[in-house]
């Protein structure tokens, strides 16, 4: 069904205001990195930089190890995301095909976790992660990836029995009848038809771990283990905030999420019908 001129111009009307609401941050970050120093405090502020510079993201990388910070971010990032996924798939696997006593029940309590803020559990966690001797040197790298994927776990095992439950059994009953294992039938047919609520969940996980702070903030003592956002926290001082050096630094974090979306959004629509074809 076509829909007519005037219900594309309302539509756009509509999203319009909203777009601009979404972006502004984004804008204002933008604008603030590209000022000298002196500006960023003029009042009334100045929206259009009156000699936009560069130098701002020049001095973030002179003035701390950033691409030390970027690399430590992706390594807790994707190690989370890869043991989120390796967890929750299964269990949603199970909830979605199995029926056993208490199933519901399950569901609820994992759902109860997500309502655990971090904060509660930091001293626990750190005590946990000390004794064991995983707050010293690169072993700090398993303890923030660990804590990073339990946090997420529980969003991750609803989203994918959502998804899960929502493909007919028939599809994979077909594939057992071809002579596929239950895992083949999981590889080969459901994991193609579920792969929007993969890559959901693949964008969420990967996107609370680059962002954690507390836990990176409490178990990181050695700078060159800082992740990237405690490292750019360091423009944060007691009595000034560099404001132009730390929008320069956050604008640079945020383009390995972006180049994210960027590769994985193609495969969304993919997903929906690929592994139902036979």
């Amino acid at each position: 069904m076509k829909t007519s001129p005037t219900t594309r111009i309302l539509s756009l009307c509509c999203l319009l205001p909203l777009l601009m609401a979404l972006f502004f941050p984004f804008l204002v970050m933008l604008i603030t990195a590209l000022k000298e120093p002196q500006e960023v405090f003029r009042q009334p502020p100045t929206w259009i930089p009156l000699r936009p510079t560069l130098s701002n993201f020049s001095e973030v990388f002179r003035r701390i190890p950033l691409a030390a910070y970027f690399a430590n971010s992706l390594i807790i990032a994707t190690g989370a995301t890869l043991i989120n996924l390796a967890c929750a798939l299964p269990a949603a696997y199970a909830l979605s095909r199995l029926r056993f006593p208490g199933r519901s029940l399950f569901l609820y309590m994992v759902l109860i976790t997500q309502m655990f803020s971090p904060i509660v559990l930091i001293i626990s966690l750190y005590q946990i992660f000390s004794g064991a001797g995983m707050l010293e040197g690169s072993r700090i790298y398993i303890a923030l990836i660990l804590a990073n994927a339990s946090f997420s776990l529980a969003f991750s095992i609803w989203l994918l029995t959502g998804y899960l439950t929502a493909i007919p059994a028939d599809i994979e009953e077909a594939a057992l009848i071809d002579g596929c294992s239950r895992l083949g039938a999981l590889w080969r047919v459901l994991l193609p038809i579920a792969l929007p609520g993969l890559v959901t969940t693949v964008i969420f996980t990967f996107i609370a771990a680059w962002n954690e702070f507390v836990f990176a903030l409490t178990f990181v003592a050695d700078e060159d283990k800082r992740p990237l956002t405690v490292g750019i926290y360091s423009f944060v001082g007691r009595y000034n905030i560099e404001w132009q050096s730390l929008m320069a630094a956050s604008l640079l974090a945020t383009l390995p999420v972006v180049c994210l979306f960027i590769v994985i959004e193609k495969h969304l629509v993919k997903g929906l019908t690929a592994g139902a074809i036979r």
